[in-house]
């Protein structure tokens, strides 16, 4: 590889190693294998790292309809209703627009209020396997639900969306899940999360109404889920290359300037990027602290070590009753690690693939640009609570354009 001070397949396994989701696991992730430790050539590495080897999404037992295209068509659908919100303006393409990545550009996301984090990109997101910033949900379903009753997001209620379901969708919804369930005389504003008369109202309901409402929610998630499954990253000109270089295809050599192959080699080198920022989507998807400063006006967050009690609390979680899945199939849940330590402002590392176009960057948009980005974690300060993962690299100032120009690529 031109531009490559090191041996090339140490480098390209340093990048396309697809290290597995380390769930809730303390432990550190595993340190790039040495060159040809695992006897496999160029091509190979390379394979290991484009995006065609990412596969098929993985299936959710918790969702027994994540495979229905019927389902996923009734989702496109809920994902694009702004009738699933309490003013009818917002709908989840309203922040996760296709035209930007599934995503909306702005530094904290916006809906009937404003959010006190960014919005995530989508694309890819059914590789997950914890869900938000924080990872308070453990299913892409039941993250879904969360927006729709969210104050500052949808700010909808539970018997409004189950009614907008009965009138508007009932012929897609028996299709997928069957006939509703029974319930009584609903009122029309009702939810354990509303406002207080919504609450009130919520309260009142027999139980068993309450039960029916909350299996038509919780199928509302697994139908945008079904939809979303379908949302995969695309390729970028890192792709291209690795395939011209070293998977025999035919193209043009010039794929990457010399400033990007430089910024590679730094990636996976010197700038340790490697160590979160791994496989084909280009994130371990745990979470770290990486001494990210807060935003002035927001309140203290926490990050994942807030997320932990709300994760198993939530009763549309993998071993709730709302769950398709043997509570066998739920490890990560059941397994939880709760260090104080190492989950104080830790959150969650984002795929890569399209970071050229998602500005602003971190969890509530505090970087404006990659180069703030790159110079934070080359100076690596300490982090305002818990430990910051991160050590000083000491870029000189080509590195760091070299840097960006790679990520740029992406």
């Amino acid at each position: 590889m031109r531009g490559f001070g090191r041996s090339i397949p140490g480098v390209l396994l340093a990048l396309a190693i697809c290290v597995p989701a380390f769930a809730d696991s303390q432990d550190e992730p595993p340190p790039p294998s040495p060159s040809g430790a695992f006897g496999e050539d160029e091509a190979d590495l390379a394979a290991r790292l484009v995006i065609n080897s990412l596969g098929l999404a993985p299936d959710d037992p918790s969702n027994a309809h994540d495979d229905d295209p019927r389902a996923a068509a009734l989702g496109e659908r809920l994902f694009n209703d702004p009738r699933l919100s309490r003013n009818g303006a917002v709908s989840c393409a309203s922040c996760h627009d296709a035209a930007r990545e599934f995503q909306d550009g702005l530094p904290l996301g916006q809906g009937i209020g404003v959010a006190n984090r960014r919005t995530m990109p989508l694309e890819g997101v059914a590789w997950n396997t914890w869900f938000f910033w924080d990872g308070r949900k453990d299913s892409l379903w039941s993250q879904a639900l969360a927006p729709l009753e969210n104050p500052v997001e949808h700010g909808a209620d539970r018997t409004a969306l189950v009614q907008v379901m009965a009138a508007d969708y009932a012929r897609d919804y028996v299709a997928v899940f069957g006939p509703f369930p029974d319930w009584g005389d609903l009122p029309r504003h009702a939810g354990p999360l509303g406002d207080a008369t919504a609450i009130a109202q919520w309260q009142a309901m027999p139980e068993a109404d309450q039960r029916a409402v909350n299996e038509v929610f919780a199928n509302i998630g697994k139908a945008i889920a079904a939809y979303e499954r379908g949302l995969v990253p695309k390729g970028s000109r890192l792709d291209r290359y690795l395939r011209v270089e070293f998977g025999g295809i035919e193209g043009a050599k010039g794929a990457l300037t010399a400033d990007e192959e430089h910024g590679l080699e730094i990636f996976a080198g010197k700038g340790r990027c490697i160590s979160c920022h791994q496989g084909p989507r280009l994130t371990d998807g745990f979470f770290h602290n990486t001494g990210v400063p807060s935003v002035a006006g927001l309140p203290a967050d926490a990050g994942r070590l807030a997320a932990l009690d709300q994760i198993e609390a939530d009763p549309f979680n993998c071993l709730g009753p709302f769950s398709d899945a043997p509570a066998e199939a739920c490890g990560e849940l059941r397994f939880l690690l709760r260090d104080p330590k190492a989950l104080a402002r830790a959150f969650k590392t984002p795929s890569l693939r399209g970071v050229g176009r998602r500005a602003p960057y971190m969890h509530a948009g505090q970087f404006a640009t990659l180069d703030e980005v790159v110079r934070h974690y080359d100076a690596a300060p300490a982090a305002e609570a818990g430990q910051t993962e991160l050590k000083p690299i000491r870029l000189d100032e080509q590195e760091i354009k070299a840097l960006v120009a790679f990520l740029e690529v992406l």
